[in-house]
């Protein structure tokens, strides 16, 4: 799988987890030079705390546009350590 944003791929891997329509990536998947930290952090009752990324290529960012469960709760474990990115960002094979 790949994901593509802005015309460039930031992650490809062949082990994706899919949850909820949602294929998560290793992160050692994922492109770093493309991501950086950001600030939003949601809550999922059943997967735990989310923390984001958002991706820069070029001179577009994309904010907030990938999410990660750092210490996800036992029914979420197989995520653990996987990043997931939103409907604009394009996941394919």
């Amino acid at each position: 799988m790949k994901a593509i944003w802005n015309g460039t791929v930031v992650a490809q891997s062949d082990d994706t987890v899919v949850v909820e329509s949602n294929h998560y990536f290793p992160r050692e998947a994922i492109v770093g030079e493309y991501f950086t930290d950001s600030t939003k952090l949601t809550h999922c009752p059943w997967k735990g705390d989310a923390s984001y990324l958002s991706i820069t290529v070029g001179e577009d960012t994309n904010p907030d546009a990938a999410w990660f469960y750092a210490t996800p709760k036992d029914a979420a474990k197989n995520i653990e350590g996987r990043v997931a990115f939103r409907r604009e960002v394009l996941v394919t094979e």
